[in-house]
């Protein structure tokens, strides 16, 4: 890791500089690590005031092994990127004030939708800001910029906002105080703590409904399952959890999770529609339970809706400690990523439809057509609002 600060006197405000040229995790310090790993650019600026509100901005190329089989970057490469710099701005925050040393895990990321494609070549620019503070949790909104580096053009990929909960380093279990921010109006922080408490009562609703097992499936029976049906496309993808995937507590990522999850789901879609197949939006993604270094962990994804130009697939995680197997086997996270399929031209397509086998698949088909129409209804309002 190659860093170089530039501390600038600003009034009654220290304002820091800071490039990494090699953001490193454990393992990554080897030097063919070093000659292979992608650079990434991280620009930190904000006063370092306990009340004060930082932002941040990471920048990384984008290359072969981020992108399918067609150049267009994965959708678990860009949510990777938003949480790094998420996980950066909530523990550098939570850590302006005296007491424990902590780290932020994420607890929640919001819908997030992939408003333009990213492409291999081009340089994602992230930005973080902290925009509310409970007494145990912080909000980072983050914008995602694609930047094509031959002609300078620049375009808005992705919003997301996320929530996340510092533990303590010394005792994992304990969560730390947040230190307050300043906000430009009373109206500010007011809305800040109706997506707070909204955010809650949907984590608590999540919570009530993720007893469901799901079977891992390593590859389909195409022998007796037809195409298209919800058995023929399920997937699932295992995965040891090591020291590169884990923060400072030794738990995972949850950037790390959310990559697994999209590339099991972009299996899913894959492989009912047989085309170039996109991410499009995600929902809510809850993490219920911390993942441990030394777990296996089960990431399992299923058809569940399908429109006439998406279709809607739900992935759990379960994580299963090898040291401590006596704990048991416990589910971790869900959510509900949404594709789009796509033909050489980068033109949609058709989504084929779904059979429908018994009424479990037909209550799970009929849920994800209320959430299909929410989210078109709530697309269509912004719409008009921006006009």
């Amino acid at each position: 890791m190659f860093v170089r600060s530039d501390p600038q006197q600003k009034q009654h405000a220290t304002r820091l500089s800071l490039h990494i040229a090699i953001l490193t995790a454990p393992g990554d310090l080897r030097q063919d690590k070093l000659n292979k790993e992608p650079v990434i650019i991280i620009i930190m600026s904000g006063t370092q005031s306990q009340a004060t509100a930082s932002s941040l901005q990471i920048c990384r190329i984008m290359r072969p092994d981020d992108a399918n089989i067609v150049g267009n970057v994965h959708g678990g490469t860009i949510l990777k990127m938003i949480e790094e710099a998420g996980c950066i701005i909530g523990t550098r925050h939570c850590n302006t004030q005296p007491g424990d040393r902590c780290a932020a895990q994420l607890a929640r990321v919001e819908r997030t939708d992939f408003l333009y494609p990213m492409f291999i070549g081009e340089v994602a620019h992230v930005s973080a800001e902290i925009t509310y503070a409970s007494k145990h949790s912080v909000e980072v909104q983050v914008h995602v910029m694609s930047e094509n580096i031959l002609t300078g053009a620049t375009k808005m990929t992705n919003r997301a906002a996320l929530w996340y909960v510092p533990f303590s380093l010394e005792d994992v279990d304990n969560v730390t105080e947040v230190p307050p921010i300043k906000y430009a109006s009373p109206g500010q922080e007011e809305e800040g703590k109706k997506r707070y408490e909204a955010q809650k009562m949907e984590r608590l609703e999540t919570k009530e409904r993720n007893g469901e097992l799901l079977m891992p499936v390593s590859a389909p029976d195409r022998t007796t399952k037809e195409p298209y049906t919800v058995g023929f496309s399920q997937s699932s993808l295992i995965h040891l959890v090591g020291p590169s995937d884990c923060t400072l507590h030794g738990f995972v990522h949850g950037g790390v999770t959310m990559k697994l999850m999209d590339e099991v789901a972009g299996i899913v879609a894959a492989r009912h529609c047989k085309t170039n197949i996109v991410t499009a939006s995600v929902d809510a993604i809850n993490f219920h339970r911390k993942i441990m270094k030394g777990c296996v962990v089960t990431v399992s994804g299923r058809a569940t809706f399908a429109s006439n130009k998406s279709m809607e697939i739900e992935v759990f995680v379960d994580a299963d400690p090898l040291i401590e197997a006596e704990k048991g086997k416990y589910r971790a996270v869900t959510a509900f990523f949404t594709y789009i399929s796509l033909d050489k031209q980068g033109k949609p397509l058709s989504i084929p439809p779904m059979k429908l086998e018994g009424d479990g698949e037909q209550k799970r088909f009929e849920d994800g057509k209320m959430r299909y129409l929410q989210n078109k209804a709530k697309r269509l309002a912004d719409k008009e609002r921006q006009q």
